[in-house]
């Protein structure tokens, strides 16, 4: 069962040929095997699941079906969950049990799904690699000396175990579709506000958006009609209506125009990582689509524009953890600010401390003019190159990442290395366009990752892209041997 869809699954549920609680049970039962070595999941919601699960069971032999009743899935554990603990991957939020549900969580809940547990991740979501995560590192299904990608590394991991057939994730700067890229599932960006933020505890408010990973397009399109609402609590939130995600999926792409930006093929890409996304883009001609070359020339800019705007709202967003009302607190403080200095000294690990400071410096008087307000021009002109090279091409394609996943340690000391490693992803982003990632080849027995963009509330342009691709190819198919 575990090799099967989403939609497979929900089929097999409506043919009775397994019930939900079978199905959950199988796969705790791989979480309690796999997850030890990989460490994909922070909290296994054993009890809660069962009981869904049969709640779901007694809903499918009354009738009431939807594509998600039934179906195991994980969220991240960035995302508010009352009753269950949710950490963030931080020893700031270790104890923190919410009172209240995120709205993803709650979409999911009204539609019956059932939640195996939450996904490990970079602390507060600042990383590329998962490294940073006070409950340790999550490791790749691929290749368990390598890194999976952050910060939902832990997300992407499960997936591509077959811990779960699909899982929830954010992405602030690539945090879906990096950690999709390194471990062969598909992962999607909706634009900013298609999804609600309401209880996802906020890195950089304007850039932080929730979506679905799973093994395929047509799965993320499942997963991204529960997604994706209108939240009046969220002030972000679009009040468009959302279309159905998989009514579109089998559409020809047959003249559809498909930019390729130079920039993305320059000397910082892996020479195999550029043969397989070309490959891939062959497919995609053969289907139909015509490729086009575009320029995006503030490109360069994304990743210096992004290391001052997302610490900046990061200095801001986390200044509520500070030992006085929930979370982490110090051992016998002696005034004030030896709790807050002791409380955040202890609690937040290296990066977070990092990311705060830089925020702060470039937020604080007399640097607010040379750095933030700088960087927010750059991001405008991002946006125009995308809005330029958008009326004359239906999506972007080019890779996700600059090459395969690398192992653990390995830019550890050197934090801008690091930060290139989104150098292709950022841009979306900053201009608040979706964005998803597909498996389109393996390198040395590393997964690659083909990155699609597209315009404003586009998503079922870049689903039905992404579907057609894969019903030619068997990328997302493939499964780590170690986990199959």
């Amino acid at each position: 069962m575990h090799n099967m869809s989403i939609a497979q699954l929900n089929e097999g549920l409506r043919l009775k040929a397994f019930s939900s609680r079978e199905l959950t049970e199988h796969f705790l039962c791989r979480i309690s095997t796999l997850n030890p070595e990989i460490n994909a999941l922070i909290t296994i919601a054993e009890d809660s699941a069962l009981k869904e699960a049969d709640e779901a069971d007694r809903s499918i032999q009354n009738g009431a079906m939807t594509d998600l009743c039934g179906i195991p899935i994980l969220h991240k554990d960035i995302f508010c969950t009352e009753g269950i603990l949710t950490t963030c991957g931080s020893r700031m939020l270790s104890n923190f049990v919410p009172p209240y549900t995120a709205t993803v969580v709650k979409n999911f809940k009204e539609m019956g799904a059932v939640m195996l547990g939450k996904t490990n991740m970079d602390e507060f979501a600042m990383g590329s690699s998962n490294e940073t995560s006070y409950y340790g590192a999550v490791k790749n299904p691929w290749n368990t000396r390598k890194v999976p990608g952050g910060s939902s590394g832990g997300s992407a991991a499960a997936v591509a175990a077959r811990l779960a057939p699909g899982a929830t994730g954010t992405d602030t700067g690539g945090s879906i579709r990096q950690p999709a890229a390194l471990c062969g599932v598909s992962g999607l960006k909706p634009t900013y506000g298609r999804v609600s933020r309401w209880g996802m505890i906020a890195f950089a408010s304007s850039l932080d958006q929730g979506g679905p990973i799973a093994r395929t397009a047509e799965d993320c399109a499942i997963l991204l009609n529960c997604m994706a609402s209108y939240d009046p609590r969220d002030s972000t939130s679009v009040n468009q209506a959302v279309p159905n995600y998989v009514a579109s999926l089998n559409d020809s792409i047959k003249g559809l125009k498909v930019g390729l930006p130079k920039e993305y093929f320059s000397s910082g890409l892996n020479a195999e990582v550029e043969r397989a996304v070309r490959g891939a883009l062959n497919n995609l001609v053969d289907l139909g689509a015509e490729l086009v070359e575009i320029n995006l020339p503030n490109s360069h800019l994304s990743v210096p524009a992004y290391y001052v705007i997302a610490p900046a709202e990061a200095s801001a967003n986390l200044s509520r953890f500070d030992g006085v009302r929930y979370g982490y607190r110090c051992d016998d403080p002696v005034d004030l600010n030896d709790l807050y200095c002791r409380t955040r000294g202890e609690a937040f690990g290296e990066e977070v401390q990092r990311r705060i400071l830089i925020g702060t410096y470039c937020l604080s008087a007399g640097y607010y003019d040379a750095y933030y307000l700088k960087a927010q021009k750059a991001r405008q002109l991002i946006q125009r190159d995308f809005a330029a090279s958008l009326e004359k091409v239906d999506l972007i394609a080019g890779p996700t990442c600059p090459s395969p996943a690398f192992e653990f340690g390995s830019k550890g000391g050197d934090p801008v290395a690091m930060y290139l490693e989104d150098i292709y992803t950022i841009a979306t982003n900053l201009a608040g366009l979706p964005g998803m990632s597909i498996p389109c080849g393996l390198i040395g027995g590393d997964p690659v990752g083909l990155q699609l963009i597209g315009n404003y509330f586009e998503e079922s342009k870049i689903l039905n892209v992404a579907h057609q691709f894969q019903n030619i190819t068997n990328w997302h198919n493939v499964l780590p041997l170690s986990v199959s």
